[in-house]
Parts: structure tokens; sequence; C-alpha cells
């Protein structure tokens, strides 16, 4: 994982491990972002993150969330633009 995080943070939150992969491959094939990792938050429900230029996050996220909902269910979605430099304290390593 870089030690900035230049243009935008996006998240994908679905109920299932299935939905979460589904909506990660969607993302990184729909635009060029980068799989910043996934957490299992607990009760079934995983998150995935990523990052990229604001744009490319924006559009990653749209394809993801329409591919989670066509497996799974999905939660929440959320884009920050611009996110501080201090969140990568609380970011999961990749591969966690």
């Amino acid at each position: 994982m870089s030690t900035s995080l230049n243009g935008a943070l996006g998240m994908i939150e679905t109920k299932g491990l299935v939905g979460s992969i589904e909506a990660a491959d969607a993302m990184v094939k729909a635009a060029n972002v980068n799989i910043v990792g996934k957490v299992h938050v607990g009760g079934g429900i995983v998150t995935v993150l990523v990052t990229g230029d604001v744009g490319a996050v924006k559009a990653a996220t749209e394809a993801g969330s329409v591919a989670a909902q066509r497996v799974g269910e999905l939660l929440s979605v959320h884009v920050i633009p611009r996110p501080h430099n201090e969140l990568i304290a609380i970011l999961p390593k990749i591969g966690e």
C-alpha cells in the first residue's frame, strides 16, 4: 500500500463474500483503480476498498454496486474524494 491517498477512496459494503468479490472484480475491470483491501466487519458483512483518481473511483464504485446487487446484497457505497493522509492508519493492509 502506498504512503499517501492521492485521488479518492471508494468503499463498497456487502452482505456476503460473493457479492464483495463480484464488486471488486467489476471495479478493477471498469476503471483504473487499485484494491487497497477488504474488511470482514462481522455478521457476513464485507467492505472492499479501492483507490484511484476521483472519476475512476466513482465509475468503479458504480460498476461494483451494480455487480454486487446481481449476486448478493449491497449494503453501502461511498466515495471520499481527496481523503486525508491520516486515514492510512485505519486502512487494512493488502491481503488481510
